[in-house]
């Protein structure tokens, strides 16, 4: 068997290790001449942490990224909502991890040339379209390649997807942007902590992302600042990486020193800003056509709400490795994989959509615009934990079920 991957992003390279370590032939192909570290930060939860420690690169995340200890929700004064443990703090197996894309990427991109050769991954090879009969690849130019197995994992405006949905247009914009940067601080909340401020209409995020910096006694702090438009308001909307401009946010939240974080002085202190339209896809009821199939924000492009997007591209990659190695028949091992994935991934395209595990900020800011003196005037400790553990359930990382579902590495695999 061959399978033919288009697309050498987290997903594309987590699938070529995957099927490389249960011994079926793969290539990559890949549109950018050349993979950079390019992105900022995100957050690897402990069902993909597990994933990429199988594939025996747990030491390396461990290097690369800050092991989150926790997690804390506060309203647009600063004042804590909710904070729960993460990871191994809160009893998982597995640690949670935050990262900077593009250093994950080039890990990943690095494991693949030394296990499965430098030319492993074709850079500067679009894929333009695909016979699902035969499983031909066309590419950029005329060449061809063929698999037995083609797997799309080109990304939201991936050009495989389009070729089966034709008419579907362009990402759904939700009519809110985020701004993005990176910036040198004094170290909150411990210097561990992921923070989530404010409500569905103006947010910010924050965590540290650098390992290095940290050992310094600072901290690397990934940030994103969101604000809500009126459907009045036209956006950039075909720009979907462009440098920010601080006069389009900063004035918004100028206001926000929380005293442990001063929002202002952090945005401020960044080199670089992005400016990306919250977009994603409305869920589709088929992914598999003949030998084709698709894969991460291919398959299921989604608000990166509750740190999902880069860890369900992994766990579709893994997913679809061991029913390939495991199932005699393609056709079966293709549609055992979309049995697993497609369901549980609109679920969570859905939540997101809902603001998942975030809505409690915004139950805080309906019930108590101004603040509050306790959050359990506004907040029942049993609503904010039914609300944590509901999306725990939905994104496949409830505590229990992780720690006690059995491997995908595939027998053969394990030796």
């Amino acid at each position: 068997m061959k399978v033919i991957i288009v697309g050498a992003g987290i997903g594309g390279l987590s699938l070529a290790l995957s099927l490389h370590a249960a011994g079926i032939a793969t290539e990559v192909h890949e549109a950018v001449a050349e993979l950079r570290p390019l992105g900022v930060g995100i957050n690897l939860l402990p069902h993909a942490v597990r994933e990429l420690t199988e594939l025996g690169l747990g030491d390396e995340l461990a290097e690369l990224g800050i092991e989150t200890h926790a997690l804390v929700y506060a309203n647009r004064h600063g004042q804590e909502i909710w904070r729960e443990p993460r990871g191994r703090h809160a009893g998982y197996d597995w640690p949670q991890y935050s990262i900077h894309r593009g250093r994950l990427q080039m890990m990943l991109f690095e494991a693949v040339k030394r296990r499965l050769g430098a030319d492993a991954v074709r850079a500067g090879h679009p894929a333009v379209g695909v016979d699902p009969d035969s499983g031909v690849v066309t590419l950029f130019g005329g060449e061809t390649a063929r698999g037995d197995v083609v797997v799309a994992a080109d990304g939201i405006h991936s050009a495989l997807r389009a070729q089966f949905y034709p008419d579907e247009g362009p990402p759904i914009w939700n009519r809110r942007v985020l701004w993005r940067g990176v910036t040198q601080d004094a170290p909150f909340l411990g210097g561990a902590t992921m923070i989530m401020a404010g409500h569905q209409d103006m947010k910010f995020v924050a965590y540290p992302i650098d390992p290095a910096v940290a050992a310094r006694g600072a901290s690397l702090i990934n940030w994103i600042a969101e604000l809500r438009f009126p459907d009045t308001v036209e956006w950039r909307r075909e720009d979907w990486n462009r440098p920010g401009v601080l006069a389009d946010f900063l004035p918004r939240f100028e206001s926000w020193d929380f005293g442990w974080l001063n929002v202002p002085g952090v945005i401020a202190g960044a080199e670089r800003i992005f400016e990306y339209p919250l977009v994603d896809r409305d869920p589709i009821g088929r992914w598999t056509f003949g030998r084709v199939t698709l894969l991460g924000d291919a398959a299921h492009p989604m608000y990166p709400i509750g740190s999902n997007g880069a860890s369900q591209a992994v766990l579709d990659a893994r997913t679809l490795a061991y029913e390939l190695a495991t199932r005699g028949d393609t056709v079966q091992a293709l549609a055992a994989y979309e049995a697993a994935r497609r369901p549980p991934t609109t679920a969570i395209v859905l939540a997101n959509r809902g603001n998942g595990p975030e809505q409690v900020m915004q139950l805080a800011q309906e019930r108590a615009p101004d603040g509050f003196a306790d959050v359990h005037d506004v907040l029942s400790r049993a609503e904010l934990e039914a609300t944590a553990g509901a999306y725990k359930k939905v994104a496949g990382f409830d505590r229990e079920a992780l720690n006690h579902r059995p491997s995908l590495t595939p027998p053969a695999a394990l030796g």
